[in-house]
Formats: structure tokens, C-alpha cells, sequence
């Protein structure tokens, strides 16, 4: 069994409170969209509620295994979508599968770089991401691991790392893979069909959870108008 993938946190947006991290802090943006405290041993942390975004084919064009930070381009309306989640604060967390290291088509520092770029151009749209996980396996070339959607491992670490609650959550992306965590802990799950999209997959998803043509549409679902 591989070991869950890595992952990212970004920094507190300037003029905001709070330490940078992976824990939860305080400030009005940490304490922003509360769900609950719950107590772990003798430590109480606080639990909100988050969008869970997909990354290839939801905020970038899957252009298939980006590996260059020149072929990233934003879906349209990516960026809006994002900043409408900032702006009602609830943390925005980025899970994605990114097989194309285990098959050796890029590093992890390549798509580091290509991570980077996302971060700059949200953030040039005045949008930005929480934190951000990943990854790296394929059964195929590394074995199995908990870590690849629909796996949860790496929903669990945001969970623990980023003091949000799944449940509570909203579960988006453009594959089954990328919303049927959301069954795990009974949260919702919207997919937001692209070009890559299977047909049976969209009528999976009209069946047993949502489908909304457009991530600013899904979003605005997920966090309330």
C-alpha cells in the first residue's frame, strides 16, 4: 500500500489574520462558515464546511497530463467560481488524481511548477486556493493506494490538516471519481460535465446526485447565494 499523496496549503491573503500553515488558525476568515467545535482529547478544533474542487478538466483544460506550465489555461469561468467560494469564505481545497507521475510523463517538481501557475493566475483573477492535494499513484505502475478518488485518504488529511468537515462539504468535479466521495460522508456531490465526461457518468450523476452545467453555477449552489 502506497503512502496518501502530498500536499499544498497557501498562505493567508495579505491583509488577513491568522498564521500560515496546515492547522487551523484564527482570524475572521478561519472562523468564517463554522460548522462545529469538537473536542480531540483535551484540544478543541473548529470544523467547517469547504469545496472540494477537482483540478484537470474543473479549473484547467485537461489538456491530458499538463506538464508544462505554458499549456495551463483556466476553464472559463474558473476563477469567478473560486472567487464567489472566497468571498462567502469557505476554504476552497483542490484534490487531484495526477497519475501522469507514477507513469513517469512528469516529476513531482514539474507539476509543482504547473501548480504554481494555477496559483498565479487565480490569484491575477483575485481568486486563490486553500490548500491543495494530490495523488501521485496508478495501480497500474505504483499498486494500490487510499489516496486515488474516489479513495479518501487525502479528504481525511484536508479534514485533520484544514479543520473542515466533510460533510458539511461540497464535492465538485467533472468525473464520478471526483464526487462519489461525497457518498462516503453524505455530503453533496455536483458534477460539472466537461468535454472528457462520459455520458453514463452524467446519468449516473442526474441519478444520484447533481449535475450543473457550470463550476460558478455549482459553486453558487454549494456555498448559497
Amino acid at each position: 500500500m502506497t503512502h496518501p499523496g502530498t500536499r499544498y496549503t497557501a498562505p493567508e491573503p495579505a491583509g488577513s489574520s491568522g498564521s500560515t500553515g496546515s492547522g487551523p488558525t484564527s482570524g475572521p476568515r478561519r472562523r468564517a462558515s463554522l460548522i462545529k467545535s469538537v473536542a480531540i482529547g483535551e484540544a478543541l478544533r473548529e470544523t467547517r464546511a469547504a469545496v472540494f474542487l477537482d483540478r484537470d478538466g474543473t479549473i484547467i483544460r485537461d489538456t491530458g497530463y499538463v506538464r508544462r506550465p505554458e499549456e495551463v489555461e483556466l476553464m472559463p469561468g474558473a476563477a469567478l467560481a473560486i472567487r464567489i467560494a472566497n468571498n462567502r469564505q469557505f476554504p476552497v481545497i483542490v484534490v487531484t488524481n495526477q497519475s501522469g507521475i507514477a507513469r513517469g510523463m512528469f516529476s513531482e517538481h514539474e507539476y509543482d511548477a504547473v501548480r504554481r501557475r494555477v496559483t498565479s493566475l487565480l490569484g491575477e483573477a483575485g481568486a486563490f486556493v486553500d490548500a491543495e492535494y494530490h495523488c501521485p499513484h496508478h495501480p497500474d505502475f505504483t499498486g494500490p493506494c487510499d489516496c486515488r478518488k474516489p479513495g479518501i485518504a487525502l479528504f481525511e488529511r484536508a479534514a485533520t490538516e484544514q479543520g473542515v468537515d466533510p460533510a458539511a462539504s461540497a464535492f465538485i468535479g467533472d468525473r464520478w471519481r471526483d464526487i462519489e466521495p461525497a457518498r462516503h460522508y453524505g455530503a453533496r456531490g455536483i458534477l460539472v460535465p466537461s468535454e472528457a465526461t462520459p455520458p453514463e457518468e452524467v446519468a449516473r450523476a442526474q441519478s444520484e446526485m447533481l449535475v450543473i452545467p457550470s463550476l460558478i453555477a455549482a459553486v453558487e449552489a454549494a456555498v448559497g447565494k
